[in-house]
């Protein structure tokens, strides 16, 4: 049985099953005999989008482009199996994220030195190489049909430099990645339920106040969140998205990046800032559902404030 959730304007929302469900999403945007597939969650997570296809009576053959927004792995991971199930199909890539697709080592030795090799394998599974003559490079603005729909491809740097975001007019909806943050169910009726994500090691702060202001120029009624599913009326959010930003920036300056429990004290209280800025009712609940973001969260910004201190 597939896991998935059918939007409105032919957009269908795959769960991944990165980690549990819930976690990270998979789209599919279909129009007249055309499929696009935004982000590709992991290799296992290709199974749930081909019983997906199945049981909406959609044939492999039918999938034009498969597009993760960036390279981080619970993006982009599944890529190369998506390529060999849909063998009709280019990929679309930031220009800075080609190279890991084409060849992967680097991108894979850098994650295993992170997680170590077993629990690569547990998270990621396989990633092959993906032949060049199937990478399609999206500059910015770039502009590529999907049956009778267009999209727009919008290079968001901040979360990382090899990211863009989707505009779909159909839909007046934004694919963000992680660029417009994160916003798990538990949070999206919260009045700060969208909160930046900076994992390492590419977090630029000013880059991604520029990025959300360029999101926010199309105007779109609806983000499509990775982590997860839609969220609506980004506007009245886009305010206190850039005050999360500054909030981040200004916690990181009340740690000493020397000291050795730097990244505990620092996840520490990033846990406390945001589970009292949402505002919610159950912060245990919000802070499981958080927990991993948080670590990975802290790491980032304190990558980038290292950086920022050492030049």
């Amino acid at each position: 049985m597939s896991e998935f959730t059918a939007l409105k304007h032919d957009i269908y929302c795959i769960d991944a099953l990165y980690v549990k469900p819930g976690v990270a999403s998979i789209y599919l945007l279909q129009a007249a005999d055309e499929v696009a597939i935004i982000e590709t969650g992991t290799y296992y997570s290709v199974a749930n989008v081909l019983a997906t296809l199945n049981e909406l009576g959609i044939a492999k053959s039918r999938v034009r482009y498969v597009i993760p927004t960036h390279v981080h792995l619970d993006h982009a991971g599944g890529a190369s199996e998506m390529m060999k199930q849909f063998d009709q199909a280019s990929l679309i890539i930031h220009p800075l994220g080609a190279r890991h697709m084409i060849d992967p080592q680097k991108l894979i030795a850098g994650t295993i030195g992170v997680y170590g090799e077993e629990k690569f394998n547990r998270l990621y599974g396989t990633i092959e190489p993906i032949p060049e003559a199937r990478v399609i490079i999206a500059p910015d603005l770039a502009r590529f049909e999907v049956g009778n729909r267009e999209l727009v491809f919008i290079d968001t740097p901040g979360h990382a430099r090899h990211h863009f975001c989707i505009y779909d007019q159909v839909s007046n909806g934004i694919f963000s990645g992680d660029t417009f943050g994160i916003s798990y169910e538990p949070m999206k009726q919260l009045p700060r339920g969208l909160i930046p994500t900076t994992p390492p090691v590419q977090f630029d702060p000013q880059a991604l106040r520029a990025s959300i202001s360029r999101i926010m120029s199309f105007n779109p009624a609806r983000l499509y969140l990775t982590h997860y599913g839609e969220f609506e009326n980004p506007a009245a959010q886009a305010a206190s998205f850039n005050q999360w930003i500054d909030e981040y920036v200004e916690l990181c300056g009340r740690h000493d990046s020397s000291a050795a429990d730097y990244e505990a004290s620092l996840e520490r209280d990033l846990h406390n800032l945001v589970l009292q800025g949402m505002r919610g009712d159950d912060n245990a609940r919000l802070g499981a559902v958080l927990q991993t973001d948080f670590r990975l969260n802290a790491q980032g910004l304190a990558h980038w404030q290292r950086s920022m201190r050492d030049g």
